[in-house]
């Protein structure tokens, strides 16, 4: 088993490019394609929003005005991964089949019009794993439609990349683990790493187990896939789970977290803080996600 086929939401900003490094490392270490996508805002989705008391020709004016924003956006993510590929020792393809038939590492990129969301969402059911920047630092982690869209909505994991690009991916990993449904879905999902990496590290805390199987029934199950990982017990810090979770891994020297996302519902996250959150938006190394 090994991810093969890699989707890298790009939006043109800072964090965007350690993500095209990140999503680059991983696909030469698994031989993988990564297909870049850019979604720009479709013009015909302003009209709706115009509202009530807005003549045709200012709702033109308003189309026109997006739909030449949205392709100067375009224009700018576009230009981003040609300076990002240039001088590269990687393959650009450019379609999925061109791809298929080509040795080691590739690269492709797509823009399309449509609701971002939308489109990132249904298009990561066609690969292994999306790779998504790192939300901004100042934006709210809320704001990160296409991360919530692949969490949610896509049934595939999701690799937040950092906000500057790993020296080393996936040779030391953490996993956190919690007893949840969603915590057992990053761990299978995260099984390709947890084979090759060097040693691997489960994480758990009492103020973190939620109900179901403590850390010594997923210990137990990954040595049937011949994977020993150590259990460690990891302290909240100053009653944050997620810094303590992240304090822990970076005890370790771990280059990857692997854990489920939110237990708890989205919206409770959001209002009241969570593990989720802080790891999202404090991580500064690549975390493997699924919810």
């Amino acid at each position: 088993m090994a991810y093969r086929r890699l989707l890298l939401p790009l939006t043109g900003t800072a964090a965007g490019e350690a993500a095209l490094h990140t999503a680059l490392m991983v696909a030469r270490i698994w031989n993988a394609h990564v297909h870049c996508l850019h979604v720009r805002v479709d013009a015909r989705d302003v009209a709706p929003l115009a509202g009530e008391g807005l003549s045709g020709a200012m709702i033109e004016e308003m189309m026109a005005a997006t739909e030449r924003e949205s392709g100067e956006r375009a224009g700018r993510v576009h230009a981003l991964f040609e300076r990002f590929v240039q001088g590269l020792d990687v393959t650009i393809a450019l379609n999925a089949e061109s791809a298929l038939r080509t040795e080691g590492p590739t690269l492709s990129f797509e823009s399309i019009a449509g609701r971002e969301e939308d489109v990132v969402a249904q298009q990561s059911r066609l690969y292994d794993m999306a790779v998504v920047p790192h939300p901004e630092a100042d934006d709210d982690v809320s704001s990160s439609d296409a991360l919530h869209a692949v969490l949610f909505d896509s049934g595939r994991p999701v690799l937040i990349a950092p906000r500057q690009p790993p020296a080393t991916l996936g040779t030391r990993v953490c996993c956190a683990w919690n007893g949840t449904a969603e915590s057992a879905a990053a761990i299978n999902a995260a099984l390709p790493w947890l084979h090759r990496a060097e040693q691997v590290r489960l994480l758990h805390s009492g103020g973190y187990q939620r109900r179901g199987p403590g850390v010594e029934g997923i210990r137990a199950y990954l040595r049937w896939h011949q994977i020993e990982a150590e259990a460690v017990a990891f302290q909240p810090q100053t009653r944050e789970v997620g810094a303590g979770l992240l304090g822990a891994a970076r005890d370790f020297g771990a280059d990857l977290l692997c854990m489920g996302a939110y237990s708890h519902s989205r919206l409770r996250q959001l209002i009241l803080g969570g593990v989720t959150r802080h790891v999202l938006e404090n991580a500064d190394i690549p975390v493997l996600m699924c919810r």
